[in-house]
């Protein structure tokens, strides 16, 4: 029977039921699912290094990356009993340069695999014991001049059941059967004006890779792939939403809003205002994003859109992530649209059944509340509004899948204006937000505090609970935030952990463990048993989170001990410490976000960044924080030494389009890449609009099915 792309892997060998189900762990189903379950790591076998070379490293640098050796066993292995049911056994190995030690457990038939006198490659993370180079529980493989082994060999996600060898050799099938009956969906033309590598040669190269040049060479075409296929479905979606049926608001004047303002506009709101005036002047449906830093000014932008629409006599529902904003927003926006002779309501779940009953019911009645401002309450059954002219969503990536699916059946035929609070790199919005009109705001109000950020290592932690405790006693509030919930169990020595080639061009240094919030919790209200410490995390429900914030905001908790759910959320003036553990492992963008948590208040801020990391990469990232607190700038530094994988994806969804994976492009940080992408859509989709040209007829299926799984965004 013939097995083409889209037979079940179950025809393969060594595939039975069990084996079937442990791949459907990591969503492999057919050949082809198998062919695109990448590696998300290497472990490069092929660079040898000497047993002098890595002592060096380790007495030099306090550690060596996982390496490869070609050693020969000097004496027959020596077994023994370190406890009931626990075998240890010890070889010698040399190469010229040296001898070292290996150990392993629990595998007594090795005595019969190392015998003296033969060659392996060895492949683990060395260390120095009792003066000697070690090796504990190291990769072999039987060694010989005349056959070469695999210099890269890839690491892949795993489920329960499946192990790296397994993987390996399955994908290894599955290329021999079917990769010559892969067809590319990129026309030859496109491939020859961008030095771009077939799909064909690229699957199988990323899998089996014979260099790190082709490896990057299949990894340029893959990313710019992505690049490419995401910006032609944004793009031919925006020309798509391009046909009318909004409402045109005809006057636009905000001058009675801007009289009440206690400050002037900034030139980059007054740009964005304008912006945002041209397009609901349209009865095309505005769909627009407002980009900008925490103080740069969205609100009052989103409140001079808001006031558009009430003088139009259309109603704007502003949606909030979390009930806390949802509240900060009406605190601020009610009594400014009252003096404008506005009604504001508040819609949020912690309402009693009979006032959501009165606000749902004047929301459907002219003569209503015309800015209604809440949570995914907004969103509920029953929730009617009488003349919905304009949507502001804050943070909509925030929002769950089948919540983004509501509001836009509720908000169909409006004008859209999605904030965010995450500044982006121009050559990046071009591919985030393909579909959607960008709004920048680069500039800050003038008087704005800059927040000192410094960067510490372990051993400041005395002087940083000192420091804790100050900002306490001085009336001031202190954020810490670790990049774990609870200690990570992962197996040290396992396959990903002693991967040394990684797709994000990090150094491949052994980063320190992670600061797991519960247990840093615990260890901080110990060091400072006078100052009341609280957490929260992304496994509590909404309302305990909450009322942690509330606490925190009030007063009665003073540290506040935080994954990085508090990335956005509470606005809390008398915040003005900002500690970051494990700072190195966190994207720049996001420090910078978290950083934008301290610093609203009168009093100086600060943010300190605590890393014990090795890696120069890591220094020299972390000190473009502690040098600028601009966000845009901030963000470029970021794309150009991480690539955008921070903007694309967090846990491996598209931030703004559903789950949209894209394993290459977020490692990418060659810029030209993605404009090149970006611009050859644009070309493709110039000169075949609806890509009914033969040529595009796999580009409109790929397309098509992008918009299908796309169809729970607002946007």
């Amino acid at each position: 029977m013939g097995i083409d792309l889209y037979s079940t892997v179950t025809l393969l060998r060594g595939v039975g039921a069990a084996k079937a189900r442990s791949l459907a762990g990591v969503g492999i189903y057919t050949i082809n699912d198998l062919l695109h379950h990448y590696p998300r790591a290497y472990q490069n076998r092929g660079d040898i290094t000497t047993v002098s070379d890595a002592a060096y490293t380790i007495r030099s640098e306090g550690e060596c990356p996982p390496s490869a050796f070609i050693l020969t066993v000097s004496a027959e292995p020596k077994v023994s009993m370190i406890r009931r049911g626990m075998t240890l056994i010890k070889l010698k190995a040399f190469d010229e340069s040296g001898t070292l030690e290996i150990t392993y457990f629990n595998q007594p038939f090795l005595k019969d695999v190392f015998h003296t006198g033969g060659m392996f490659r060895f492949f683990g993370r060395p260390v120095i014991e009792r003066g000697k180079v070690c090796l504990s529980s190291p990769i072999y493989e039987p060694y010989s001049p005349d056959v070469p082994l695999p210099a890269i060999v890839p690491v892949y996600p795993l489920s329960h059941g499946l192990s790296q060898k397994f993987m390996q050799s399955l994908v290894k099938e599955a290329l021999r059967i079917a990769a010559v009956q892969v067809k590319d969906h990129l026309p030859a033309k496109l491939l020859s004006n961008n030095a771009l590598c077939s799909l064909s040669y690229a699957l199988r190269t990323v899998h089996m890779p014979e260099s790190i040049a082709a490896l990057e060479a299949a990894r340029k075409r893959l990313a710019f792939d992505e690049i490419f296929t995401l910006s032609l479905a944004m793009q031919s979606k925006r020309s798509e939403r391009k046909k009318g049926g909004a409402a045109a608001f005809e006057d636009r004047d905000i001058t009675p809003l801007t009289s009440l303002m206690p400050y002037e506009l900034t030139g980059a709101q007054k740009r964005s205002i304008s912006e945002i005036s041209r397009d609901v002047g349209s009865d095309t449906p505005m769909s627009r994003i407002l980009c900008g830093d925490v103080g740069s000014g969205k609100t009052a932008v989103a409140a001079a859109a808001a006031y558009m629409a009430a003088k139009n006599g259309y109603q704007c529902a502003v949606m909030a992530p979390t009930e806390i904003l949802a509240k900060q927003h009406f605190a601020s926006l009610s009594p400014l649209f009252e003096k404008l002779g506005f009604e504001c309501a508040l819609l949020c779940g912690s309402l009693t059944a009979a006032n959501k009953r009165k606000v749902r019911e004047s929301l459907g009645r002219i003569g209503g509340p015309m800015i209604v401002i809440g949570t995914h309450a907004l969103l509920s059954e029953g929730v009617e509004f009488y003349r919905l002219g304009l949507v502001i969503t804050d943070e909509q990536h925030r929002f769950g899948v089948n919540q983004r699916a509501a509001l836009k059946k509720k908000a169909e035929g409006v004008h859209s204006l999605v904030m965010t609070a995450t500044p982006i790199p121009r050559t990046l919005s071009l591919v985030i937000y393909g579909d959607l009109d960008v709004s920048r705001l680069d500039e800050m109000p003038p008087g704005r505090k800059k927040v000192g950020t410094f960067r510490v290592d372990e051993s400041y932690r005395d002087r940083l609970c000192g420091f804790i405790r100050k900002q306490r006693d001085e009336g001031g509030r202190t954020y810490v935030v670790c990049p774990a919930i609870e200690e990570s169990r992962k197996d040290p020595d396992s396959a990903e952990e002693m991967a040394n080639l990684v797709f994000f061009g990090e150094d491949n240094k052994k980063e320190p463990p992670l600061k797991a919030a519960l247990t840093h919790a615990r260890e901080l209200q110990e060091r400072l048993p006078d100052v009341p410490v609280g957490y929260v995390h992304g496994r509590m429900k909404a309302a305990e989170k909450d009322a942690v914030m509330e606490a925190f905001a009030r007063g009665d908790i003073s540290v506040l001990v935080s994954t990085t759910v508090i990335e956005v959320g509470v606005n809390v003036p008398e915040a003005t410490l900002m500690v970051v553990e494990n700072a190195e492992r966190f994207g720049l963008s996001q420090l910078h976000q978290l950083r934008g948590r301290v610093g609203r208040g009168q009093a100086k801020s600060y943010c300190i960044l605590v890393s014990d990391s090795k890696s120069k990469t890591s220094a020299e990232r972390l000190d473009i924080m502690c040098r600028t607190n601009d966000g845009f700038k901030v963000a470029e530094a970021d794309l150009k030494m991480r690539g955008p994988g921070d903007f694309f994806a967090r846990d491996g969804e598209f931030r703004q389009s559903g789950n949209v994976d894209m394993p290459f492009s977020s490692g990418m940080t060659d810029e030209s890449v993605m404009e090149r992408a970006v611009l050859a859509a644009t070309a493709v989709l110039e000169d075949d609009p609806g890509l009914s040209k033969n040529e595009n007829a796999a580009l409109r299926a790929i397309v098509l099915r992008m918009h299908e799984d796309s169809e729970d965004t607002i946007s």
